[in-house]
Formats: C-alpha cells, sequence, structure tokens
C-alpha cells in the first residue's frame, strides 16, 4: 500500500523520515496504507510554508476569505457521503454516526463564512474631549492543532477554518491512526481556492507533536486527546509561550430522575454510551439512577444494550461499530477486567463479542456494570469505550455530590420532566456542557465547546465565539486629531 504524503506549500510531499506505521480497517483488519511517522524535519518545512504565505492571507479581505469557505462548504457537502466512508473505514463507527460527524464539522465551515461579521471590532467617539477609541481583531500567524482518532472529519475542523478565516495560516497533525478524511477534506479545501501555504498537514507521532509545542514560529496550538496528555501540552506549550487550548478527557454523569420518562430515556441514553463504541469525549459512562428510577432504569438499559447489532460500521442495520485498534481494544478490556476484581457487578458482558466475516475486527460488545462504586478505577477513570457504569443516588443532592467529586467535568445530563430539578441541576451541577433531557450535550458550531476541572486546560473553549478571541489579538486605538 501506498504511503501517505504531508501537505506542504499546497503540494502533496513525501515526508523527511523513512519509518511508516500500517494504517487499517478496524472492523477487517483491511490494509489502509503506510502512514509516515514525521518528525521536526516535516514541522519545519510546514511552518515555513505557513510562515511565508501569512502575509498575503493576512492582507486578504475578510469578505474574500469568506468567499473561500463558502466554496469549501459547498464541496462538503457535494462529498459528505464520501467523506464520511473514509471515517467509518479508517476509525470503525457506523456510516450513519461518521455522516453525522462529517455534519457537524461541516457547520463550522458554516459558522466561520460569517467572519466580516463575527471579526468586527467596537468603538466611541468623545472618550475624552477629542478623542476616539476603537477596537481591531488582528490574525496572529500560525497556529497548529493536534487532533485525536474518535472524530477524524469533524475535530479538525473545529479549529482550522476559524484561525483561517480570521486571517492566519495553519498546521494540522492529524491523528496516526486516522488521517485519510483530513487528507480527502485538505483536497477539496485546495480546489476551493485555499492559496499554497495557507492551510498544511503533516503526519506523525510524538516527535512531531514535540516539535509543534516548541516550535518558535507557531503562536498558538490546540489539543484533544486524554487528560494526561492535555497537561502536558498544555504546560509545554505555555512554556513556549503559546496560546494553548487542551481539551481533555471525561466522566460524563447521566441522572435520571425517578419522574424521567423512562421509555424515552433509556432510548436516548443507550445512544449516549454506545454511540460510537464509546469513544468519545460526551458520552454517557456513570448512569446515576435517583432514588426509585435506579432499578427499572439499570434493567431498562441492560435489555436495551442486548438489542444493538454489533458489526462492520459500513453493512445495514448496525448499530455498534468496533473500537479503534487492537491497543485500543486490550485497554476497554483491561477496563472491564478491573470493574471485575474490586466488586462491580457485571450485568452485561461485551468481551466475548465476535461478527461473522470480521475475525480480524477489534469488536467490543455492550457492557453494563452495576453497583459501581465511585472509588472504583472504572467509576473514576475514562474507559473510552462501550461500557456503562451503573449506580445508585439517594436523591439529586446525592447525585450532585457524586459529580462534585469527579476529577472531570466536560458534560453531564439530567433526565426528568420538573424544571425545578433540571434548574437546579444547572445551576449547582459545575460541568460546562450541560444536558437536559439530552444525551449527548454537544454545542452547536455557534457555542463553545470545552470542559472544566481536569477536562480542559486554557481559557477560550473550541468554536463559537472563543475561536474568534483564540485566534486573534484585540488591539485599542486612541485617537486625537488636533
Amino acid at each position: 500500500m501506498a504511503t501517505l504524503k504531508n501537505f506542504i506549500a499546497g503540494e502533496w510531499v513525501a515526508s523527511a523520515s523513512t519509518q511508516a506505521q500500517e494504517l487499517t480497517n478496524p472492523a477487517t483488519g483491511e490494509s489502509l496504507g503506510q502512514v509516515p511517522v514525521g518528525d521536526a524535519r516535516d514541522v519545519d518545512r510546514a511552518v515555513a510554508a505557513a510562515t511565508a504565505a501569512f502575509p498575503a492571507w493576512r492582507a486578504t479581505p475578510a469578505v474574500v476569505r469568506a468567499r473561500v469557505l463558502f466554496r469549501l462548504k459547498a464541496l462538503m457537502d457535494a462529498h459528505v457521503d464520501e467523506i464520511a466512508t473514509l471515517v467509518t473505514k479508517e476509525n470503525g463507527k457506523t456510516l450513519d454516526e461518521a455522516r453525522g460527524s462529517v455534519r457537524r464539522g461541516i457547520e463550522n465551515i458554516e459558522h466561520a463564512c460569517g467572519i466580516p461579521s463575527l471579526m468586527m471590532g467596537s468603538s466611541l467617539e468623545d472618550v475624552a474631549a477629542g478623542i476616539d477609541c476603537e477596537t481591531f481583531r488582528q490574525p496572529l500567524g500560525v497556529f497548529a492543532a493536534v487532533t485525536p482518532f474518535n472524530f477524524p472529519a469533524m475535530v479538525p475542523l473545529w479549529f482550522w477554518p476559524y484561525a483561517i478565516a480570521t486571517g492566519n495560516t495553519f498546521v494540522l497533525k492529524p491523528s496516526e491512526q486516522v488521517p485519510l478524511a483530513s487528507i480527502r477534506i485538505f483536497e477539496l479545501a485546495h480546489q476551493a481556492g485555499v492559496p499554497a501555504g495557507v492551510l498544511n498537514l503533516v503526519h506523525g507521532g510524538k516527535a512531531a507533536v514535540e516539535a509543534l509545542l516548541a516550535h518558535p514560529g507557531i503562536t498558538g496550538i490546540s489539543f484533544v486527546g486524554s487528560s494526561p496528555v492535555a497537561r502536558l501540552v498544555y504546560a509545554e506549550a505555555a512554556k513556549h509561550g503559546k496560546r494553548v487550548q487542551a481539551l481533555g478527557g471525561a466522566k460524563n454523569h447521566v441522572v435520571v430522575m425517578p419522574d424521567a420518562d423512562l421509555d424515552r430515556t433509556i432510548a436516548i441514553v443507550t445512544e449516549s454510551v454506545f454511540g460510537c463504541a464509546g469513544q468519545r469525549c460526551l458520552a454517557g459512562s456513570v448512569i446515576v439512577g435517583a432514588g426509585k428510577a435506579y432499578e427499572p432504569m439499570r434493567d431498562r438499559l441492560v435489555a436495551a444494550s442486548k438489542q444493538l447489532r454489533l458489526g462492520n460500521g459500513l453493512d445495514p442495520g448496525v448499530t455498534l461499530g468496533p473500537v479503534v485498534s487492537a491497543r485500543h481494544k486490550e485497554r476497554v478490556l483491561g477496563y472491564i477486567e478491573a470493574g471485575q476484581k474490586q466488586g462491580a457487578v457485571l450485568a452485561l458482558d461485551g468481551r466475548g463479542a465476535s461478527v461473522a466475516g470480521c475475525p480480524k475486527g477489534q469488536f467490543v460488545g455492550p457492557t453494563v456494570f452495576d453497583r459501581v462504586d465511585p472509588g472504583m478505577t472504572i467509576g473514576t477513570e475514562e474507559i473510552f469505550g462501550p461500557v456503562a457504569c451503573v449506580t445508585q443516588a439517594k436523591d439529586l443532592d446525592d447525585a450532585l455530590a457524586a459529580i462534585h467529586r469527579s476529577g472531570f467535568a466536560n458534560a453531564t445530563s439530567i433526565f426528568t420532566q420538573s424544571g425545578k430539578a433540571a434548574r437546579e441541576f444547572r445551576y449547582r451541577v459545575g460541568v460546562s456542557m450541560i444536558g437536559v433531557n439530552i444525551g449527548v450535550a454537544a454545542p452547536m458550531a455557534f457555542f463553545p465547546f470545552g470542559g472544566t476541572k481536569g477536562s480542559f486546560f486554557g481559557d477560550l473553549k473550541a468554536h463559537g465565539r472563543d475561536a474568534i478571541s483564540f485566534y486573534t489579538d484585540q488591539k485599542v486605538v486612541i485617537s486625537r486629531w488636533s
């Protein structure tokens, strides 16, 4: 299979590194190509191209930059199924899940098209006698992002459309496990008219990330991944004087109140836990039954989980695809074993799952633990797989206390028919993204995305108005003319 290339200065070029790793379909084991393990030489070349492209792109009027993004949005709309198929092949999620994620990515391009309005400053005349004051937003230079395996198309689009819309240039380092969707999107961006050097893509692992973090030509960096790595990225990039937004992991609690509509709730919660094989930072993880809701909620969740159809995400009717790799499968299985050893009750065991015709697939069936104590490993650490942890709370106060004990604060949800309970939950929960009768509290592109506590390191979050602030400097001009 061919070795993938970097995209630098408007051309697809070979990596300077001779090392490569195999890219495989996690459902079938089919080889999809060789991914170069790039290093600082590739990063240097990409940053040089982005630096050279910055002055002309920065001077391009915002309305003209927006027109390029409008063309890209139209091309993306025309190629949704193609890109979604690539996402399913390299990541494993179902084709419907992949389509949904691609469309969420396109929403960010669409939002960034509004940059002539989003980037506007403000003014006030006569702040003192004969003196006027204005603010302007200006781009800063070269930005970069290091993105994860779980949403190959969507997550990179949280970042670079806003960066280039505001007049910056960009270097993307996609996950070496899922580079194909980004490659195809960059081809479409080039077709849409993004000038050479404005967008660059380099493949690689740890060495490439370290080079990006330390490179003096990069102004700021965005990261999405596990919390331990996010913390390191934040500290290292900040040490080198960069702007940073580092989105980490999660342990999202879903609270089911006694007055919840269980039929509707269980359908939503099941998708929240097991959608995308649990490999998303907004997945439900700890399902908290409050009071009398606990036992019927648990029983219905187990029953609904048994109805999920495991298989290749490209096959019709499949509702649960594989995890991304053999290594990740072993990680998830390790958590299931730890849960058993620490005394949780395994109400549904997905470890023996197999799919006919896919003997090399990295499948883990839906797994449900009952009686999960908050002190257990599976109750505190991010599993990032199709594993639900069910626990009981006496009431809403008890459920809130459990959430507050968590080291993460990415997303949370409550299911209730009580406006009072919902407001109390929203007011006190202390988590950044909150769902009320919503299983996956995913903000639209025009709202900020990111958590707090151990789930986020930085200040300005992804997309929304925060993106405009992250990628620009607000200049203040005070003028007096005699």
